[in-house]
């Protein structure tokens, strides 16, 4: 997870210095770059590319998709940080969506650790001008479709290739962001093709671990880690593109950060502690 969120730190940071490029043409370069590196990386490790949970896989692909294409846009159009944490919303909707793709169980008190975060995102949005209403309902969105997305990939745990069950998203992508191409075209000039060409590689380096993470971990767990990238967001946003962050702003961040830091630690606290009573009693 800590590569994963590096990796993808620095895709984010080049989606966003390509803002002239549309959003779901760069869902399609990314895509197709990172098709590639799947295809070499399964032929290699003698996996079928095919899968045998296509519905599951296909599903993973559009949910994915379309929290990519979301997720770009409001990279684009709002301050980095700002848009990392919006997304960093994911694991509430990983975990309540878990309850019914997976069965696992919300304790309680963890519901108010969730409101908590998302009164961070109400801040955020309240005393940051640079987020319109607009981009928050695209962010949230972004979130909850990651959050079925990274909940079909644990459905899948053990029973298909990590690189298999990145590789259907990549496809759906292509296919997706091909389509939008004969409405929306921006052609890249010099260091865009490089730009584009590292959002692919870095994206599937960040899909490669994530995925492996996931298959390896409770949906939720997982994402503690994931949190550092805020840190890079701040520091990168600063640095490249001048982003000053509101005070008030920082503290809706801690909310949101906060907020589901503790409901993954108060789960785990939990789990436990009832393990540790199953083990007394018997």
């Amino acid at each position: 997870m800590f590569l994963s969120t590096l990796a993808f730190s620095l895709a984010n940071i080049l989606v966003k210095q390509i803002s002239h490029i549309p959003p779901m043409e760069v869902v399609f370069f990314r895509c197709l770059f990172a098709s590639i590196f799947c295809f070499i990386g399964l032929y290699r490790a003698g996996a079928d590319w095919k899968g045998s949970h296509r519905g599951l896989l296909l599903a993973r692909g559009l949910f994915g998709t379309t929290a990519l294409y979301f997720f770009f846009t409001t990279l684009q159009n709002i301050p980095l940080a700002s848009a990392m944490t919006i997304q960093y919303l994911s694991p509430i909707f990983t975990s309540v969506i878990a309850i019914v793709l997976l069965g696992e169980k919300v304790r309680p008190f963890q519901w108010v650790f969730y409101a908590m975060a998302f009164s961070g995102v109400l801040l955020i949005e309240q005393f940051d001008a640079r987020i319109s209403p607009f981009y928050l309902a695209l962010g949230i969105m972004s979130a909850f479709c990651s959050g079925v997305a990274y909940n079909l990939v644990r459905r899948m745990r053990e029973q298909e290739h990590p690189l298999t069950v990145v590789l259907h998203f990549q496809l759906v992508g292509v296919v997706a962001g091909f389509i939008s191409l004969f409405f929306s075209w921006t052609s890249p000039n010099g260091w865009d093709w490089f730009w584009l060409f590292m959002i692919g590689v870095f994206s599937q380096l960040g899909q490669i671990f994530l995925t492996n993470a996931l298959q390896r971990e409770r949906a939720a767990g997982v994402a503690i880690i994931n949190y550092s990238g805020l840190i890079y967001a701040i520091a990168f946003g600063t640095l490249f593109f001048g982003e000053k962050i509101v005070p008030l702003t920082i503290v809706g961040m801690a909310l949101v950060v906060g907020g589901v830091l503790l409901s993954v630690l108060y789960g785990k606290r939990k789990e436990r502690m009832l393990a540790e009573l199953d083990v007394t009693q018997a």
